[in-house]
């Protein structure tokens, strides 16, 4: 199967299969929620089978709970947890400073205390997921249920006086019904086009009563793998600033995952 991905699954696996080197024996690592985090949990789970890697795993939502149970690895909680050494989570959106627009999966509001919990957060995604400015990936606010239509007519008012050029926001549905995210709450899907000023938004949204978190992450993320369809990888460092790229073997990809379609 791994044989026949398309260019965008290939750069997903080749940079998850790069970060997952990063995961040492005895880590907390911090296992983040979407198509090309399941990769990589996936690959931790090979390690641990295939090497005896042990690790504890704190998974960003019940999705990838499961995907690491199923898998081999041991599911702690945050709290049980205490403090992480590593995330590694993927991004709608990452600019060149490597802020984010997580949320797609709508799980961002633990993917955020999760990834603030660590010492180190690494994103892991294809090169289609760079921009110059954040915003063409609709925001995802959380919010609560209670009142929710008065939350969404003041961050509309909020988005009235912030430099982005569109202001529209939709309610995020599941088929009929409103998505419920992990915490019971709803999701506001932001549609702004271009974020001028992401660290303001950020703020400024979290000021609005009824909302729970933004999907915007700010100075969070340390590392970024980038993966290319033609299975380059490259890791960039946001503190050293550094750029590494390496090419990725094609025929280890014959023995991984042969059972796992996303």
């Amino acid at each position: 199967m791994t044989a026949d991905l398309s260019p965008i699954d290939t750069a997903k696996y080749v940079a998850a299969y790069r970060a997952a080197d990063m995961v040492e024996d005895g880590m907390r690592v911090g296992l983040g929620t979407g198509s090309t985090a399941a990769w990589l949990v996936r690959r931790l789970g090979e390690r641990v089978q295939q090497e005896g890697l042990r690790i504890k795993g704190v998974p960003t939502s019940t999705r990838t709970a499961q995907l690491a149970r199923e898998v081999g690895i041991e599911v702690v909680s945050l709290d049980q947890a205490g403090w992480l050494d590593l995330t590694i989570d993927g991004a709608d959106e990452f600019d060149g400073d490597l802020n984010l627009i997580k949320g797609g999966g709508g799980a961002h509001l633990q993917e955020k205390i999760v990834a603030t919990a660590s010492d180190q957060m690494v994103v892991i995604a294809d090169a289609g997921k760079e921009v110059e400015t954040l915003g063409a990936f609709p925001l995802p606010v959380e919010v609560i249920p209670f009142g929710w239509q008065t939350t969404r007519t003041l961050i509309e008012e909020v988005l009235d006086t912030m430099d982005v050029l569109g202001t529209n926001s939709a309610l995020r549905m599941n088929g009929e019904a409103p998505f419920v995210t992990d915490e019971g709450n709803h999701i506001l899907d932001l549609h702004l086009q271009r974020i001028g000023n992401a660290r303001q938004m950020a703020l400024v949204l979290n000021q609005v009563p009824g909302v729970v978190e933004n999907g915007l992450f700010i100075d969070i993320c340390d590392k970024v793998v980038v993966g290319y369809g033609d299975g380059r990888v490259e890791l960039r460092d946001i503190n050293a600033g550094t750029v590494e790229l390496d090419q990725f073997l094609d025929g280890a990809k014959d023995n991984l995952f042969s059972d796992f379609s996303d």
